[in-house]
């Protein structure tokens, strides 16, 4: 059963796992956090996704009040496949009405990357505006 759909089918409130949705499933994962900042400053509510070079799910996280994120896999599964990703950072969110403050050299045309490992893995951003 893909992890996709082991997922889709785990609730908060089940009781039992399902069937085939056990750790491994799964492909192995590095830990990813790290702060983002921009133009020296932390940036908080940004959005950060990592999508794997090769095969695997995009894992994200969001940047708290003073920058820091941590990457989730699947919602309660933290990390993110090892190898090599492109990285998106982006704050345009519906709680803001889609407005995006950074350029899009780290969104749209971003040529951000970087390299996951076994283990814990701190990834940090000095994003500027220029």
């Amino acid at each position: 059963m893909s992890t996709t759909l082991c997922h889709a089918i785990l609730k908060p409130t089940a009781l039992v796992p399902t069937a085939g949705c056990s750790r491994s499933d799964r492909p192995p994962l590095g830990a990813v956090h790290g702060t983002v900042t921009l133009d020296g400053v932390p940036l908080e509510n940004a959005l950060v996704l990592f999508t794997p070079e090769g095969p695997g799910r995009t894992s994200l996280g969001s940047t708290g009040p003073d920058g820091t994120y941590s990457l989730a896999f699947l919602r309660d599964i933290m990390g993110a496949n090892l190898g090599r990703h492109h990285v998106r950072i982006t704050t345009a969110t519906k709680e803001n009405g889609g407005r995006e403050m950074l350029p899009a050299k780290y969104h749209a045309k971003s040529m951000l990357g970087a390299d996951v490992s076994a283990g814990v893995n701190t990834v940090d951003f000095p994003l500027t505006v220029k």
